[in-house]
């Protein structure tokens, strides 16, 4: 399944896919990913489902202009026009990661509504961020001056910390790649120095309002947002049901998928 579509707003260029039939199902994915995480899961869904790809503005194959901020502010007044151009009601959406914050933001900010949410080892709530990402957060401009190979080096071992079984040679690739290059490499950098915990300060405080089915998965081994966030996060949610799964990090994709898809069909299947 290929974003073959491209969408624009606001200047910038939103790289995009649709297929299959069916009730419509969006992926969101997060930082620093690209929808390439869930394509082999939207192409299996795609037999029942209508399956919507997208990558958020300054990720993936969606532009990158260094004058576009990217926070989650921004990705989700994006969503919210991606999902009018696609002239979709309440799909049910599944969201990864920063993804998490960005669906939520829509929802509970912008009245986006949703038939139901799955929420995937997700940023959603503060306290978040790494000592590596406060680090960048503070040095932006210079990290971005990194020689390709140094900065390749760090995107690599960064990425690869986020899976608990490690990512194979060419999956690690594939991720690092949108964040290489003259366009990619300050583009990694400028999205962690726009992330503004105020966004999730703001999401947590309008959870208990929420009336949709949310279901929470969680790599048991997340070692980027431990599981004690997705307890505090189910307790916020009214109705929401979580599920650990064992031996998976933050990249559950790569580390746990077939216990992955058989809860995401299982999810939408029910709702």
């Amino acid at each position: 399944m290929e974003l073959t579509e491209r969408f624009e707003w606001g200047g910038r260029q939103i790289a995009w896919g649709r297929a299959g039939a069916g009730p419509a199902v969006v992926f969101c994915h997060g930082t620093p990913f690209s929808s390439l995480l869930w394509e082999p899961f939207a192409e299996a869904l795609s037999r029942d489902f209508t399956v919507h790809l997208w990558d958020m503005p300054g990720y993936g194959l969606s532009s990158k202009h260094a004058e576009h901020r990217v926070d989650f502010g921004v990705q989700a007044d994006a969503f919210a026009a991606l999902l009018t151009h696609w002239g979709l009601d309440r799909p049910h959406v599944v969201a990864h990661d920063f993804g998490g914050a960005v669906s939520l933001r829509a929802h509970l900010s912008l009245d986006v509504g949703y038939a139901s949410l799955m929420l995937v080892d997700v940023v959603a709530i503060p306290p978040s961020g790494s000592p590596f990402f406060k680090f960048v957060q503070d040095h932006p401009d210079l990290l971005g001056q990194l020689p390709g190979y140094i900065h390749t080096a760090i995107v690599r071992a960064y990425i690869q910390g986020a899976s608990h079984r490690g990512l194979r040679d060419d999956d690690l690739d594939a991720l690092v790649r949108p964040w290489t290059g003259e366009d990619g490499q300050p583009a990694f950098y400028r999205q962690i120095a726009d992330y503004d915990e105020r966004f999730l300060e703001e999401n947590e405080r309008r959870l208990g309002g929420m009336d949709i089915p949310v279901r929470i998965l969680w790599g048991a081994r997340d070692a980027w947002i431990p599981t004690g966030i997705a307890r505090r996060l189910r307790s916020l949610i009214p109705g929401a049901t979580l599920s650990l799964i064992d031996d998976a990090g933050h990249l559950m994709q790569h580390d746990a998928p077939v216990p992955l898809m058989d809860e995401i069909r299982a999810w939408l299947t029910a709702s």
